[in-house]
């Protein structure tokens, strides 16, 4: 499953997306499923675009449960996220997702050596 969390200013974030997964299916793995939360203007101004919603998931609540359930319909082995994750996030995920929870630095980064 594939995870994206972009500012409203990041316009590219489609192309952002289309090439984890490509990056991903070129390591082997298997997209089943995208999910963007695009953080807007309207959630507490400019200052606060780049922040995510909650610092635990990056995510709000109801995109935390869309992916939990895409991830058990899909029987995914991980979600990846974008951008990287804390420690905290990661463990905060993987608990609220059912399956791991990582980062696409971490999937790219640790195929290369």
């Amino acid at each position: 499953m594939l995870v994206g969390y972009f500012s409203a200013k990041e316009k590219g974030f489609g192309a952002l997306m289309d090439a984890a997964a490509e990056a991903l299916s070129a390591r082997g793995a298997r997209v089943v499923g995208r999910f963007t939360q695009r953080r807007g203007v309207s959630d507490g101004g400019v200052a606060r675009m780049a922040l995510p919603f909650s610092s635990r998931t990056l995510l709000r609540l109801g995109k935390v449960r869309e992916v939990s359930e895409a991830c058990a319909r899909t029987r995914a082995d991980a979600a990846v996220f974008l951008p990287s994750l804390t420690e905290r996030q990661r463990r905060a995920l993987t608990d609220a997702l059912g399956c791991p929870a990582v980062g696409l630095d971490e999937v790219l980064g640790g195929d290369e050596g």
